[in-house]
Parts: C-alpha cells; sequence; structure tokens
C-alpha cells in the first residue's frame, strides 16, 4: 500500500471521533498536533498504575523506569542515534536554553556563533544573548522575498572562529524544507557544530538525524503526536565535552547532562506511544513493523500524502492577487505550514475563518525577526495554516472555500 489510508491513520487519533470538534477542520497544527491514542493509553496507564518515583526496587517504580527508557530507546533507533544521545526537557525552547548556557561556559572571548533570521526564537534568542559575554553573533540572512536560506552566503559567514552553527530544518513561517544534510556537511567542514531546530519539520516524519550529520536536533513531542515534552539530540563527542548542566553525580550520563530538572516521568513513557503509532502506520501499510525502517516507511507515508494536499492549496493561494504566499510555491521544497500576508491582520482573518469550521492562527508566531525581514510588520502579522497527514482532501476543500469567501 503506497497511498494512506486517512480513514485508518484519522482512527489512531480520538479527537477525530471528539462530539465537541465535529465539523471543524484543523489547520494550526504547526503550533501543535493531535495526540495519537497510543500516548493518551500509555500517559492514562502510567496515572493509574506507575505514578511513583522510578528505577526502585518495586514493581510499580521498576516498571515506570523501564517505560521511561523504552521511550528513549525506540525514539532514538527511529533518529538514527544511540539511546542515551537523545534526551527530553519540558520544551524545545527550555533544552536551547539550557545548551545554550552550556556554549556560554564551553566557548573562549572571540569565539563565534552563526544564526538566523529564519528561525523561531527559541533558537535563536538564547545564542544572540551569548554577545553579552564576549561571543560574536554572525547573522546568515534570509532573501527578503522569498524568505530562502541561501547556503553560499553561509559559506560567506564561515571561518575558523565559527564555532556552532544554529539554523531551522523547515521555517514555521517560511516553510522551505532546508538541506540539512548538505548544510551540515559544510558546517562539520569548516570545523563547526551544528544545531537543528527541527520542531516545524518533525511533525511530518522522524528524520534520520544520524544520516543527517546534525551535532544537535531539536523538536516538540507535542507537535508530533505526544505530549508536551522536547526531545534533544546531542551527538556523543559533543554532549560529553559541553559542561555539565545537570547534577554533578549524573556528569557520566549523556542525556542527563542537559537535564537540569528531572523531566516528566509520565509524559516521557507516553513519548513510546509516538514509537507505537509509527509503527502501526508503516505496519498497516504493507511496511516493516518495528525499529528505524518503520519509522522511514511512515516518514515516506506521511510526506506523500501531505504533498498531494499541498498542491492544490498553493495553486489555490497563488491564484488570489490579494494574498502574498510566504515561502516558495514548490510542494517538493516545503512543509504543509502555509503563511500569509494580507491587507487585514492575520488574527483577524482566523477570527474569521473560526465560524465556517476552520481552526486556524493569525500573528508573528514567534518568527517576528524572519517576518521583519521580508517587510512584514509582525503587529499586522501573517495567516499561517498549516496540516498534517491525517488531514483529508475534504477539509483543504473546505480550508479553501472558506478562505475564497474571507478574502
Amino acid at each position: 500500500m503506497s497511498r494512506l489510508d486517512t480513514d485508518f491513520v484519522r482512527a489512531q487519533f480520538p479527537a477525530f471521533a471528539e462530539p465537541s470538534l465535529r465539523g471543524q477542520a484543523f489547520f494550526e497544527n504547526a503550533g501543535g498536533s493531535y495526540t495519537c491514542a497510543p500516548v493518551i493509553d500509555r500517559l492514562t496507564r502510567y496515572y493509574h498504575q506507575r505514578k511513583v518515583q522510578p528505577y526502585g526496587p518495586f514493581d510499580a517504580s521498576r516498571l515506570a523506569g523501564e517505560e521511561m527508557d523504552e521511550a528513549r530507546t525506540r525514539l532514538a533507533a527511529m533518529l538514527g542515534v544511540e539511546a542515551d544521545e537523545l534526551s527530553f526537557g519540558p520544551s524545545t525552547t527550555q533544552n536551547t536554553y539550557v545548551l545554550a548556557q552550556a556554549f556560554r561556559q564551553y566557548l573562549e572571548p572571540g569565539d563565534a556563533i552563526v544564526v538566523t533570521n529564519q528561525d523561531h526564537e527559541a533558537n535563536s534568542g538564547p545564542w544572540r544573548r551569548l554577545e553579552a559575554e564576549g561571543v560574536e553573533i554572525r547573522e546568515w540572512q534570509i532573501d527578503p522575498e522569498t524568505g530562502h536560506l541561501d547556503p553560499a552566503r553561509l559559506d560567506r559567514l564561515l571561518d575558523s572562529k565559527v564555532k556552532l552553527v544554529c539554523f531551522p530544518h523547515c521555517s514555521n513561517v517560511v516553510g522551505e524544507v532546508n538541506d540539512v544534510a548538505a548544510i551540515c556537511a559544510r558546517i562539520r567542514d569548516a570545523g563547526a557544530c551544528s544545531c537543528v531546530d527541527g520542531v516545524s519539520y518533525a511533525p511530518h516524519g522522524f528524520p534520520d538525524v544520524g544520516a543527517i550529520g546534525a551535532d544537535i536536533y531539536l523538536f516538540s513531542a507535542y507537535k508530533t503526536f505526544g505530549p508536551h515534552q522536547g526531545l534533544m539530540v546531542i551527538r556523543r563527542d559533543l554532549g560529553m565535552v559541553l559542561p555539565n548542566q545537570g547534577h554533578f553525580f549524573n556528569e557520566g550520563s549523556l542525556y542527563q547532562r542537559f537535564t537540569p530538572a528531572g523531566p516528566d516521568h509520565a509524559q516521557v513513557a507516553a513519548c513510546a506511544g509516538m514509537a507505537d503509532y509509527m509503527e502501526a502506520l508503516s505496519a498497516h501499510h504493507g511496511g516493516p513493523a518495528t525499529g528505524p525502517e518503520a519509522a522511514r516507511h511512515a516518514h515516506d507515508l506521511m510526506r506523500g500524502a501531505e504533498l498531494a494536499l499541498l498542491g492544490p492549496l498553493l495553486d489555490f493561494l497563488k491564484s488570489k492577487n490579494s494574498v502574498r504566499l510566504i515561502g516558495g510555491a514548490r510542494t517538493e521544497d516545503r512543509a504543509p505550514t502555509v503563511a500569509m500576508q494580507l491587507k487585514t491582520p492575520g488574527e483577524d482573518v482566523a477570527r474569521a475563518l473560526a465560524p465556517k469550521g476552520i481552526m486556524a492562527g493569525g500573528g508573528d508566531f514567534y518568527a517576528v525577526r524572519a517576518l521583519k525581514a521580508m517587510g512584514v510588520d509582525p503587529e499586522h502579522g501573517v495567516l499561517r495554516v498549516s496540516f498534517t497527514h491525517y488531514t483529508s482532501a475534504a477539509e483543504v476543500e473546505k480550508l479553501m472555500e472558506a478562505l475564497d469567501q474571507v478574502l
């Protein structure tokens, strides 16, 4: 089976059977996805049966720890990294902040970090603040018309002073999917490390971080059908060199070095449900039933279904003179996160769509620097519609009809 079975997919998400959501088409997935049933089931079981301090000698505690370890082990395998190279924190923003503190202690005055103005502020602001510590901050700037990050512009910023380059796999307003593997190779050849914000890409299929070659990769479980946790990959060679940010007695444990606060045990355990879902999705469509191969098969199924729906939406928007599409119009180059500059403020348009059964968002989406660079007033904002593989063709049709009326 190569075509995604949308009925099967939607049956895995209780939200689609929820009476209060009936008739509502969800197009604010970039802000947070629906949660799949395996995650909800695991979270419920944990609170009912395992809500004790984990890793103790009695059964409830032992099982609690085993479920937490299972989540990290299985998700790390799907991401193509070792189990202890994956850690959990309260959010991607918090994880990035902790990382920035580690680099603050690690870098020398005069060292440089490259950031972009395409990124969500979570992977920009914490690094920029290090300028006050004597770190040079260089900005890899987007094209003001298209929002594109040109790798040639990065080459001009790289030299022996650059120790870290922070950039997004995919922008949450531009929507373009950057060639992360090629960019990471450039960074590595220059002798620097890479920190990739994958928050806006991972909902469209787990990436093979090992193959990509990123030194750090961050994304959010609550945008990948799971609970509100931040997932952070740090490859061992880098992670064991950076100063420990956790308890001193955990210094030898890679996955604990950058979690100064204890993670939410129940939510970490429930993240194994994300792996359950990816495996079920792959198996239902004739692919591998377990492990990294299942994740790769699920990734391709998800992306294929999304691109099939994205094309008609982009064609529709291109036909509207009143719409400035943020980012490129080629489906192959972008995620189904579509921002529009309109004469009316984005929040007002989102508000007008709500009575028509369209759940969308308006504003700056913490991408203030990107919007300013493209000549968009963040106060005016953009309308953003974003979907994922569980969105149906009928819902996209409903969106276009509603936009036609509102615009």
